[in-house]
């Protein structure tokens, strides 16, 4: 009886097309926000912000990217982990070459770098699709490892690839206790997933939808595949991007291309396929379900008095992610987000069965 919209009612199309046209989901969204904003700096330890939120919120920023592709236009990617070592390396350079260059400014710069590269691998989609695809953006992946490692010019002439970053600031203001790269983080999801919200809400957001769903038939009512296409990897390079570079200036502070491998690329795309695909909401369920889970199949063990081995405990989390997998892809594609939407609109109509 709570959820409901009874004498909700609408006086303009701005007020129908809202993103939360429920009372409740914009009082249960504004409740977070400032759980997230205020009540998580207040209590939360230092543990939880270096362990368990900034990764959260930084590979939510990276899922929310390749749902952006894989979820929204259909173009299946294994290369995410590159152009989040792109992004990462080239803000890196913008801040190490160029005098007095703000943090934001080379972040975001990282991005646009990152877009670039994720265009020129984005080309082969214009031709071919599914596995063919896969494997074009996985020749970014590999590509990108080589060059980082090989290439001094992109380290600083670091012959091993390790860079590190220190002493960061925004408007002068230190960005060194893991509260202040909490917040600097949150700040950045939080505009880019309204961001991408209203992205795919748009006439853009539609035609890759329909480019997803069939895209001869989107090419015949007029949408053109290479706008459409490219312009999803893009974007989707773009958030990727940004994503990369806050995790190394942000979360890692010192990197080498071995931090953005091909196993950083298909955890991405599990947490896309297991959060929801098309689902700004399933990114961040899809990266809460990745974090948590190794957290909590290495404590049941201690709950339960049941002595397991470290080796043990990585390879059931291996086990356990294949397992969801196989099974989000059969009972339920659209994954966690779907079901939450089914919870949802069964509070709607509770306790009424129909």
């Amino acid at each position: 009886m709570l959820y409901r919209e009874n004498g909700q009612f609408k006086t303009s199309y701005r007020a129908d097309q809202q993103i939360f046209p429920i009372r409740q989901d914009r009082a249960a969204i504004l409740l977070i926000l400032l759980i997230a904003f205020i009540g998580m700096p207040m209590f939360a330890s230092e543990y939880l912000f270096r362990a368990i939120l900034i990764p959260f919120l930084i590979l939510s920023l990276a899922a929310l990217g390749l749902n952006v592709l894989v979820g929204y236009c259909g173009q299946i990617s294994l290369g995410t982990g590159a152009f989040m070592a792109v992004g990462a390396y080239a803000a890196y350079n913008f801040q190490v070459r160029i005098e007095g260059m703000p943090l934001i400014a080379s972040l975001l710069l990282g991005g646009l770098c990152s877009t670039v590269v994720g265009v020129l691998f984005g080309i082969p989609s214009l031709r071919i699709k599914g596995l063919y695809l896969a494997v074009a953006t996985l020749a970014a992946q590999f590509f990108c490892d080589w060059a980082f490692l090989r290439i001094q010019w992109f380290t600083n002439d670091s012959p091993s690839g390790n860079v590190s970053v220190s002493n960061l600031q925004v408007l002068g203001m230190a960005i060194e206790s893991p509260v202040q790269k909490y917040l600097f983080c949150l700040s950045f999801v939080s505009v880019f997933a309204l961001l991408t919200k209203n992205l795919v809400r748009s006439s853009i957001g539609r035609e890759w939808m329909a480019m997803r769903d069939m895209d001869v038939a989107a090419a015949v009512i007029g949408i053109r595949p290479v706008y459409a296409k490219l312009s999803a990897f893009a974007v989707s390079s773009f958030i990727v991007g940004v994503a990369g570079a806050l995790w190394g200036f942000v979360h890692l502070g010192s990197w080498e291309p071995a931090a953005f491998s091909i196993d950083r690329s298909f955890q991405l795309l599990f947490m896309v396929i297991i959060g929801g695909l098309g689902s700004v909401m399933g990114s961040f369920f899809g990266a809460a379900f990745i974090i948590f889970l190794p957290i909590f199949l290495n404590q049941v063990p201690h709950w339960l008095g049941i002595p397991i081995h470290t080796e043990t405990s990585s390879h059931l989390e291996l086990m356990v992610f294949g397992a969801l997998i196989v099974f989000f892809l059969i009972k339920e594609p659209h994954g966690l987000a779907r079901l939450w939407s089914t919870a949802k609109e069964k509070l709607r109509l509770w306790p009424f069965p129909h």
